[in-house]
């Protein structure tokens, strides 16, 4: 076992720390409190090449490996969660799954757009309907005059209305079944594809989430993305990599509230009743303690399930316990640490607040705790 990074992971780790404390996280705040969406920061992000950090040079990205993906979202995570859920979900998502079952004509025609931001990419999935049990969306294609023809809606799509390129699924037989599920790649401005309602969320507010609506939206043929009925395993495996880079940014998160109360406790050490001559532990020791144990824990877990899918191997499993332990333990570092803050905790001016806001997402998004333990049960029965 080898637990020491290596000279390159270490170098873009740093690189993006220092972009984070100089133009992320001073920004963070702002961006929450006006609802508004970050396109400052996605400037940086672009020169960073944080638009495409998984994908081959030769399309415009970066190259690097999934250890060092995860490694990027741990520092995202720690300076604006909502700044990390746009690269995630760009970066996973919507691009990641171009890349896994388009053609050469496609990847070439957009994964360089997409990792050098030119637009971003919107993942559209979930409907009104179908959110943990994802193939019952009620979407529908049909081919008609050399076109595919979409009509439905998609709900809670990241990107959403700041998008230029979107995946799309809907069914193309009438089994009506994840058997029939086809995914398409569509385009902002084509006809019959417009943005709804954007959510006005608790948390996450500067991450653009927004409903869909498909009105006979035309697609061209050449746009279906993998074989028809394909879509739905293909989702299935980039939502297994997506859990395991989106608890990157669970672990940032939590690290920083933890740093948030170090800070906090070493302060006031008198009203802790924290003191060098006594060999007791206080509540707020302990506290700390136990959470920086379990963010070892979870990034030891990430790390693990990173690199197996960098070595090839199987990864599911450890992905859904990266994920299930990863969001249930940022739900818990924000909520305990915002506790040490006492009545300062409720006010916006607390810097755990937004944190404790954001977390929940995190326990749901990309598959909900539920949903990581129901894989796991799977696999452990099945081995």
């Amino acid at each position: 076992m080898n637990f020491e990074l290596t000279p390159r992971q270490k170098e873009i780790q740093l690189k993006v720390r220092e972009f984070c404390a100089k133009e992320v996280a001073p920004r963070a705040r702002g961006y929450d409190l006006k609802e508004e969406f970050p396109w400052e920061v996605v400037e940086g992000l672009k020169k960073l090449g944080l638009l495409g950090i998984l994908f081959p040079k030769k399309y415009g990205g970066l190259g690097l490996d999934m250890v060092s993906y995860c490694l990027i979202l741990e520092e995202l995570g720690r300076a604006d969660s909502s700044v990390a859920l746009t690269v995630e979900a760009h970066n996973s998502l919507c691009s990641s799954h171009i890349f896994l079952a388009g053609n050469e004509q496609q990847k070439k025609k957009y994964i360089p757009k997409l990792a050098k931001g030119e637009v971003l990419g919107a993942w559209g999935l979930t409907e009104p309907g179908a959110g943990s049990d994802a193939s019952g969306i009620k979407t529908r294609a049909r081919q008609e005059n050399g076109h595919w023809v979409l009509n439905g809606s998609k709900t809670f799509t990241t990107q959403g209305s700041v998008a230029g390129i979107y995946v799309l699924f809907a069914h193309t037989s009438e089994a009506m079944n994840s058997r029939s599920i086809s995914a398409f790649i569509a385009e902002k401005g084509m006809p019959g594809l417009s943005v709804g309602k954007k959510e006005k969320k608790m948390g996450l507010r500067a991450s653009d989430t927004a409903q869909l609506h498909l009105v006979n939206l035309k697609i061209p043929k050449e746009n279906l993305l993998g074989r028809p009925g394909r879509a739905f395993i293909d989702a299935m495996n980039i939502l297994d990599a997506g859990r395991v880079g989106i608890s990157g940014i669970s672990i940032g998160m939590s690290r920083g509230v933890v740093e948030e109360g170090i800070r906090w406790v070493k302060e006031r050490k008198k009203q802790f009743k924290i003191s060098g001559d006594s060999p007791g532990l206080t509540a707020a020791q302990k506290l700390l303690a136990d959470l920086a144990t379990e963010i070892e824990a979870a990034r030891l877990l990430m790390l693990k399930s990173a690199t197996l899918l960098d070595q090839g191997k199987p990864y599911s499993k450890e992905a859904s316990m990266s994920k299930l332990f990863s969001g249930e333990l940022v739900m818990k570092a924000t909520t305990q640490v915002l506790d040490l803050f006492g009545e300062y905790g409720g006010t916006f001016d607390c810097p755990v607040q937004k944190a404790f806001r954001d977390s929940k997402l995190y326990q749901i998004g990309e598959g909900s705790s539920q949903i990581q333990e129901l894989i796991i049960s799977r696999h452990l029965l099945s081995e």
